[in-house]
């Protein structure tokens, strides 16, 4: 339990930060994040691309003002705000909602991690920080759901 609110609250916080870094470059375009090391190592330019909302998705299929087309942060907020509230309920339906949307969370983690590489050619610390822990909540919500599958059996 303490491992799973450790890695939501880190990734509420990294979702907060991406919300702030977009806001106040769309206030300020000179504006530069403290992820900001350089012109390949920037998170702003990321957070600012068409990826960087609705995992660059849902604009073009959707259309701009479709509620898909909300903020990455904002989408990884309600994510580990999810997976921290659910982790704490007991049984097999929690379980089995916390496996998958991890899968989900990773699968969009690899998308824009492909997208980071090929398309952005940038290294964005706070995704790849995202993307980490997006893998770790997997591993501890396929271990829960083993365990219960388990206990079930047994």
């Amino acid at each position: 339990m303490a491992a799973r609110a450790v890695l939501c609250l880190a990734g509420a916080a990294l979702s907060l930060y991406a919300l702030h870094v977009e806001r106040a470059r769309a206030r300020d375009p000179s504006y530069r994040a403290a992820c900001d090391l350089g012109p390949a190592v920037s998170c702003t330019r990321v957070f600012a691309s068409r990826w960087g909302r609705g995992l660059g998705l849902a604009e073009p299929l959707l259309g701009a003002d479709s509620a898909a087309n909300a903020p990455n942060g904002a989408i990884g907020g309600l994510f580990y705000l999810l997976q921290g509230l659910l982790g704490a309920v007991p049984g097999r339906g929690a379980a089995a909602v916390l496996l998958g949307t991890s899968v989900a969370s990773v699968v969009a983690s690899v998308w824009l991690a492909g997208v980071l590489a090929f398309s952005l050619r940038d290294f964005c610390l706070v995704c790849v920080t995202t993307y980490l822990l997006n893998g770790l909540l997997l591993a501890l919500n396929w271990r829960r759901w083993r365990r219960l599958r388990h206990l079930k059996t047994a």
